[in-house]
């Protein structure tokens, strides 16, 4: 499973936003959990910007804190890349573009509380 950004963050602060069936999911050792590189980016991004202020020890070595919990990492490729930017659906957001071609391309469903990930053509897992 692919988790958005909000995920892998409320995660690491253990918030009670997280829905209990996929904390409960992420939590089981057999699960493989992918941190794609575009939610890297967008919490970089969003803590330059300071829309993100409380998550300072994260944004300074995303990387770090995707090992720490024990995830894997997602490397964005040229045909994620393609699909994210060509995708005729009138969703702007390019972290949430990408995390949808990803889950796409990888066959992969993504963990998101997000409604506006279901206008992709893809498995949202929404707790």
């Amino acid at each position: 499973m692919i988790i958005d950004t909000h995920i892998f963050l409320w995660w690491l602060f253990d918030d009670p936003r997280l829905p209990v069936k996929i904390k409960k999911y992420m939590q089981n050792i057999n699960h493989t959990i992918y941190v794609s590189s575009a939610s890297v980016w967008e919490i970089a991004t969003k803590y330059r910007l300071g829309k993100l202020p409380e998550a300072a020890s994260v944004a300074t070595d995303v990387p770090k804190w995707i090992i720490k919990a024990g995830f894997q990492s997602l490397d964005i490729t040229p045909e994620h890349a393609q699909l994210s930017g060509a995708w005729d659906i009138p969703h702007r957001d390019p972290f949430d573009r990408m995390l949808a071609a990803q889950s796409k391309l990888e066959n992969l469903p993504l963990a998101s509380i997000d409604k506006a990930m279901t206008l992709f053509p893809i498995k949202v897992n929404r707790g």
